[in-house]
């Protein structure tokens, strides 16, 4: 069911079954630096990841279970470098493209202080330049996700950041 819904949307989108690697996030926690944390995380996190995407911050479709808190994202997160300058290019050159993305979402994710160095400050989309991630989300409820369209609710979430995806997929030269 959920690789016919996201194909409809891009068939360059997969799930990985793979048990490490996969579009499943690992349950442990980074307990290094945290001296008195869990090990475990209370969350459950799967991400659907462009075919040529090689980490957890190519674009995404994204999925978050946990008590409280469930909801379906999409979109780039902590971008390295090179591709946060690719996003930012696409948006400063395709002002109307982006226009019509940013009139149907709203961005999530940390933001600079000052506009990034070689952007015009005076840019209608300065705020959005200054972006960190581009990321949106969908909130979901505990009893969407526990009923048995789950699939179809996270689909039509995906189908509406769907755009946000297309612009920075193909903001990275990745097809779509």
């Amino acid at each position: 069911m959920f690789r016919v819904s996201l194909g409809r949307i891009s068939p360059h989108f997969v799930a990985v079954a793979r048990p490490t690697r996969g579009s499943l996030f690992r349950i442990y926690r980074d307990t290094r630096f945290s001296p008195d944390g869990p090990p475990f995380k209370t969350h459950v996190g799967i991400h659907f990841s462009h075919a040529s995407g090689k980490d957890a911050h190519a674009p995404v479709f994204y999925l978050h279970l946990e008590p409280d808190n469930c909801f379906v994202a999409a979109g780039i997160w902590h971008p390295d470098n090179r591709a946060l300058t690719r996003v930012r290019t696409a948006i400063a050159r395709d002002t109307e493209q982006w226009a019509k993305i940013r009139k149907k979402l709203t961005l999530e994710g940390d933001r600079l202080s000052r506009p990034p160095r070689g952007f015009d400050c005076s840019h209608p989309f300065i705020d959005d330049l200054k972006m960190k991630d581009f990321v949106t989300s969908v909130p979901l409820s505990e009893e969407q996700v526990c009923s048995a369209i789950l699939m179809r609710d996270f689909a039509s979430a995906c189908r509406k950041m769907s755009p946000l995806v297309e612009f920075t997929t193909k903001a990275l030269g990745l097809k779509y």
